[in-house]
């Protein structure tokens, strides 16, 4: 009876080792890796719960806190931003990457004075996060705006309206700068700051801070100076103190139909409106970001789509979208990609089954110099739930941004996908509205 006892007793206690050991297994810390699995796919927000997690465990886990700051950058949650890249600053001061993406925070929010003070003890010349994603983060460039405040916008009301000359193959627009004569502008989201022409900032007598290469369509790339200008003139507001980047641009003059072409708006002029689209229309129109610019907005919008999405770099949005049959993925919003509703990166092309079509191939220029385009067509094409069919892609060579950031990109939509629709960006809500 006693050795049943004994049998009895032991049943029991290994019983309990092995429930004690199976919730150890289960309180055991999450590992960074599936936090990291997660990013690299774009689930931004599942990610960032994992890293908080192993943030509010371990307060010095350097990796985690680095990523909580990158993701709030990502989402345009400049003040988490803050907190957790100063925070990754304090883990290990004597890295770069929180301090470069901190200037990026400052820099968004038009205090180049932080942001420069941000990049002391960073080599801003051979930093490759800078070189690659910032290269907006000009030392000297930004110093030039002491005393002043960038993108001063000077004008009545609350909204300003400016008819497209062309809508086809890209919107062109009439603008003034420096208080000069009518010049045209072609937009396009896959541009940062606003670029002008080499020979017409030359005319201006535009300074330069010094130079970066510049990454184009087919992996191409071209030396593109930093400057400044006084002032741009868009409908009847005067943005007043704008960083600008300087390139050739006349050379697009004719694939754009335009008697020439000397600079264009991006991506870095609209984050400081409330910047609609509006192809059917046919023109650019700016509200101010403020609560009666949002309230006219949402009165205006009617029947829509929002489209969540993140800046990645410096300019690069990216929302969820879906080629064909694959997993939704992640694309670049890039307005400027003419001629075509979309580009995806050759592995995309062959992971869905695309054929190229060789025979209808051409030559052209693009940012970078001469490029060999090449059709296709994807059957079907998502940008959030709005779908197209039979939408015209091309591909000229090598997709640089697929595995840039960190995170895979599919490609890039975009101007024959967006251009039935008014197309809004909202860096406040960070939606894109589609009208």
């Amino acid at each position: 009876m006693k050795s049943v006892r004994i049998c009895l007793a032991l049943v029991v206690m290994l019983a309990l080792c092995a429930f004690s050991g199976q919730a150890a297994a289960e309180q055991k810390p999450l590992s960074i890796d599936s936090a990291d699995r997660l990013f690299q796919i774009g689930e931004f927000a599942k990610a960032g719960e994992r890293y908080a997690r192993i943030a509010a465990d371990h307060p010095d886990d350097y990796s985690a806190t680095l990523q909580l700051g990158r993701i709030a950058l990502l989402s345009n949650r400049l003040d988490d931003a803050e907190h957790w890249l100063k925070k990754a600053i304090d883990l290990r001061p004597g890295d770069a990457d929180p301090k470069v993406m901190l200037a990026e925070v400052y820099y968004r929010r038009d205090d180049f004075e932080k942001a420069v003070a941000a990049l002391n003890g960073v080599d801003v010349s051979a930093n490759s996060l800078i070189v690659s994603q910032y290269p907006t983060l000009n030392v000297a460039k930004l110093q030039s705006f002491k005393g002043q405040t960038p993108y001063e916008v000077h004008g009545d009301g609350q909204i300003t309206r400016l008819k497209f000359l062309r809508t086809d193959p890209l919107p062109l627009v009439s603008v003034r700068v420096n208080g000069g004569d009518e010049v045209t502008f072609f937009i396009d989201t896959g541009g940062s700051e606003v670029a002008l022409d080499t020979d017409f900032a030359r005319e201006l007598g535009v300074p330069q801070f010094g130079a970066v290469q510049g990454t184009f369509s087919g992996g191409q790339h071209a030396e593109v100076q930093q400057g400044r200008i006084e002032s741009l003139t868009v409908g009847d507001w005067t943005v007043k103190n704008l960083p600008v980047a300087m390139l050739p641009l006349r050379q697009l003059s004719q694939s754009l139909g335009a008697k020439r072409i000397d600079g264009v708006i991006g991506t870095t002029l609209f984050y400081h409106f409330l910047a609609t689209l509006d192809y059917p229309r046919g023109e650019l129109v700016l509200r101010r970001k403020t609560a009666t610019g949002l309230e006219q907005l949402e009165a205006a919008s009617g029947k829509g789509v929002a489209v969540p999405f993140w800046i990645a770099s410096d300019h690069f949005m990216v929302a969820w979208g879906r080629v064909e049959t694959l997993p939704p993925a992640l694309l670049f919003v890039d307005t400027g990609l003419a001629g075509a509703g979309v580009k995806l990166a050759e592995s995309v092309i062959k992971q869905a089954g695309i054929k190229l079509e060789e025979d209808k191939a051409s030559t052209g220029a693009g940012g970078g110099g001469t490029l060999k385009t090449v059709p296709y067509v994807v059957r079907r094409l998502s940008f959030g739930p709005v779908q197209q069919e039979n939408v015209p892609g091309l591909y000229d060579g090598p997709f640089p941004w697929e595995n840039l950031f960190g995170f895979h990109l599919a490609g890039m939509v975009g101007h024959d996908f967006f251009k039935r629709y008014a197309v809004t960006f909202d860096f406040e809500n960070m939606k894109i509205l589609l009208q």
